[in-house]
């Protein structure tokens, strides 16, 4: 697992008024409530899931 890189993400905007790919993209992420914070994989799919609802996640820093 020391080889794998991670990104930590919290959701910080509401999915509400949102089209329906861009809450998709969210469930993908495994978030769907404001305040969630997910552990993934530093992936290209990853990375492209949390550009795709930039305006609502947000990366921590670990």
């Amino acid at each position: 697992m020391a080889d794998n890189k991670t990104l930590k993400v919290r959701q910080t905007g509401s999915p509400i008024r949102r089209p329906q790919d861009q809450r998709a993209t969210l469930v993908g992420l495994g978030l769907n409530k404001i305040g969630r914070e997910r552990v993934l994989e530093d992936t290209p799919a990853v990375r492209g899931m949390i550009r795709k609802v930039s305006h609502m996640v947000e990366i921590i820093e670990e």
